[in-house]
C-alpha cells in the first residue's frame, strides 16, 4: 500500500481540482476561504508525495508524468478562474499555458525516446511561485468577502496582485527557456533522426 501512496496523493490532488472550482464559484458566503483551504491542502499533498517518493525510493514513471500534470491542473484552474473573475489578464495566463505545453511536450518526447529529461534547478521554484500568487489572490478575495478593508485597500493601492502576477509570468516563461537550455542535448538527439 505504501509503495503506491505518492501516486494516490497525486491522484487525490487532481480530484481536488473540480472541488476547488466548485467552491470558488458556488461555495456560498465562505467560498473563497473554503477554496483557499482546499488549494493549500492540495499544495501540501504535492510536498508530501514528492518527499515520500524520494525518501522511500519509490519514484515511478507514472508518478513522474502525473505529478507535474496534477500541479498544472491545480494552478491553471485557479489562474483561469481568476481571469474569468477579472482579477488578472488572460494574456499572462496564456503565456504560462504555452510554456507548460512546450515543456510537457518536451518531457513526453524525451520519455518516449528513453532519454531522461534533465530537471532545471530554476524551474523547481516555478510551482512554488505560482502557488504563492494563487494563495495571495485567494487570501485577498477571502479578506474582501469578510470586509477586511484596511488590508484589501492596501493591496489595491499598492498594485500588489498585478505586480506579483507579472513576476510570476516572467519567471514561469524564463523557466521554460531554461528547460530548453538544459535539455538541448536530448532535443538535438531527437531531431537528428529526422534530419538524416
Amino acid at each position: 500500500m505504501i509503495i503506491h501512496l505518492p501516486n494516490i496523493l497525486t491522484v487525490m490532488r487532481m480530484l481536488l481540482v473540480p472541488v476547488f472550482i466548485y467552491l470558488l464559484f458556488w461555495g456560498g458566503d465562505h467560498r473563497y476561504l473554503l477554496a483557499l483551504v482546499i488549494f493549500i491542502t492540495a499544495g501540501v499533498t504535492d510536498i508530501v508525495d514528492g518527499y515520500l517518493a524520494r525518501k522511500l525510493k519509490i519514484e515511478s514513471t507514472f508518478g513522474k508524468l502525473l505529478d507535474p500534470l496534477a500541479d498544472k491542473l491545480l494552478v491553471l484552474s485557479a489562474l483561469v478562474s481568476f481571469v474569468t473573475m477579472g482579477l488578472i489578464y488572460a494574456w499572462m495566463v496564456a503565456l504560462i499555458v504555452l510554456r507548460d505545453v512546450v515543456v510537457t511536450t518536451i518531457r513526453f518526447l524525451l520519455e518516449r525516446s528513453a532519454t531522461p529529461m534533465a530537471t532545471s534547478n530554476v524551474a523547481k521554484g516555478k510551482t512554488a511561485v505560482q502557488i504563492a500568487i494563487v494563495i495571495l489572490i485567494l487570501s485577498y478575495l477571502s479578506m474582501q468577502s469578510y470586509q477586511v478593508e484596511w488590508v484589501t485597500d492596501l493591496i489595491d493601492r499598492s498594485k500588489i496582485i498585478p505586480v506579483a502576477m507579472v513576476i510570476t509570468m516572467l519567471f514561469t516563461v524564463y523557466t521554460g527557456f531554461d528547460y530548453l537550455l538544459v535539455n538541448r542535448a536530448g532535443l538535438r538527439a531527437l531531431a537528428r533522426p529526422n534530419s538524416e
